[in-house]
């Protein structure tokens, strides 16, 4: 069954946006975990804590879609949503293994500063799965839910990994995706929201990553690596 016409359907580009900080960050902690000089505990928190984050978004992000995505596009994508939602799915599980290795591996890190090189492999390994997930939901996924989700319903995804997210990174968050986003996606994501979170979180999301980027890559205009 396809969604009400006569709303407007779902406007996906912020998912492109959202992949790229993922694709940019996911690409890069395997050299920062590498770079970090045994014995220096207070550089193995910076990367840990930005490793961290990196996990809770992503596990948020595909919470979000098994929740509210790949149901609605069964039920109302016919054989184009059965050809291709099994797959998302299964690569869901594949990346949550991957979560789950790196979590742990992360957690004795931090802890001991210990373990390094095989973190970082892990997370490779859990790069290669997501970036690979990535490319096939930009390619299959997305033009079928603009054409069987509305918008209101697609924005329940956004709301859905607002609320899941700690109130003391959501800036942090929405300028990590920023920093390679278009400026019109960037304002039609905001466009519901007040007034003053629409003139106050670019700019507070700008700074924030700046800042964030300095501490984690040593600059604060990382290599721009989402496409």
């Amino acid at each position: 069954m396809a969604a009400l016409v006569n709303e407007p359907m779902a406007d996906t580009r912020d998912m492109y946006m959202a992949h790229a900080a993922l694709r940019r960050e996911f690409r890069l902690l395997p050299g920062l975990i590498r770079s970090v000089a045994p014995g220096d505990a207070r550089r193995v928190e910076v990367v840990g804590a930005h490793a961290a984050l990196l996990c809770a978004v992503l596990h948020q992000h595909h919470e979000g879609e098994d929740l509210l995505l790949w149901p609605k596009l069964m039920a109302r994508g016919g054989a184009e949503a059965a050809a291709i939602v099994p797959t998302m799915e299964q690569q869901h599980h594949a990346i949550e293994d991957g979560y789950t290795e790196v979590i742990g591996l992360l957690d004795g890190w931090r802890s001991t500063g210990q373990g390094g090189e095989g973190l970082a492999d892990a997370f490779e390994r859990l790069t290669t799965a997501l970036v690979e997930h990535m490319a096939l939901e930009e390619k299959e996924i997305l033009p079928l839910t603009e054409k069987h989700l509305t918008a209101k319903e697609w924005h329940q995804l956004g709301e859905h990994g607002k609320a899941a997210t700690p109130k003391n990174v959501m800036a942090l968050v929405f300028g990590m995706a920023m920093y390679e986003g278009d400026p019109d996606v960037v304002k039609a994501v905001l466009a519901t929201t007040p007034l003053p979170v629409r003139l106050l979180v670019p700019a507070i999301g700008r700074r924030q990553y700046a800042a964030h980027a300095k501490r984690v890559h040593g600059t604060a205009t990382p290599p721009r690596l989402g496409a």
